[in-house]
């Protein structure tokens, strides 16, 4: 089956590599694959139910060598149209996109699509917890994101403000997520002690 890109190659290679991984020998391979053993430690111990979401695929070409057997000969990935991740936490229903950024000032907003921030608004109005995960390689620094403070930075950029989102909003305003053994990135404590709480005074 021939795959084509229409958008950069590179964003697909990490979903090649095998996804049962050392605990030892593959930490902070990648933020997406970090996640992805941090929600699994979090299935197999009960904690949470969050999976990543399939990549689309548009099938353009499928041949039938036989009555019961047919070969996809032709696809393309879709532009995922929601966020990476979603699944369950304490009867709160749960959304997020992963990011990174090699820039030691900010993550440009380019990096976020419209249409993400657009899901996340819909999950956080229909009383879900909305959020990114963003990770600042040159310090090695991982960050949950609130999704008020990005729609904030949204909102202005569009009327003409800044199109990034700064380093010291991260230092200020959103929630360090530390790097462990199990789990990797423990991002459901962080709604422990801080979202929950917020959404339980509302």
């Amino acid at each position: 089956m021939t795959i084509k890109h229409p958008i950069p190659k590179k964003k697909y290679e990490k979903k090649d590599r095998p996804k049962s991984m050392s605990y030892t020998s593959n930490l902070g391979m990648t933020l997406e694959s970090d996640v992805e053993e941090t929600n699994l430690y979090y299935l197999k111990t009960k904690r949470a139910v969050i999976y990543k979401k399939p990549t689309p695929v548009q099938i353009v070409d499928v041949s039938y060598p036989s009555r019961n057997k047919a070969k996809i000969v032709e696809a393309y990935y879709r532009t995922p149209s929601t966020t990476d991740f979603n699944g369950i936490y304490k009867g709160y229903y749960i959304d997020f996109d992963c990011k990174e950024t090699k820039s030691t000032t900010s993550i440009p907003l380019a990096n976020i699509h419209n249409h993400q921030i657009e899901h996340l608004k819909n999950i956080v109005d229909a009383g879900g917890i909305g959020f990114l995960i963003i990770y600042f390689k040159a310090y090695n620094e991982y960050y949950y994101l609130p999704f008020n403070v990005l729609y904030e930075y949204h909102l202005k950029s569009l009327k003409g403000g800044r199109k990034s989102i700064p380093y010291e909003t991260f230092k200020e305003r959103a929630y360090p997520i530390k790097f462990s053994f199990n789990p990797r990135l423990d991002y459901l404590t962080v709604i422990d002690e801080y979202i929950i709480p917020t959404m339980e005074k509302h």
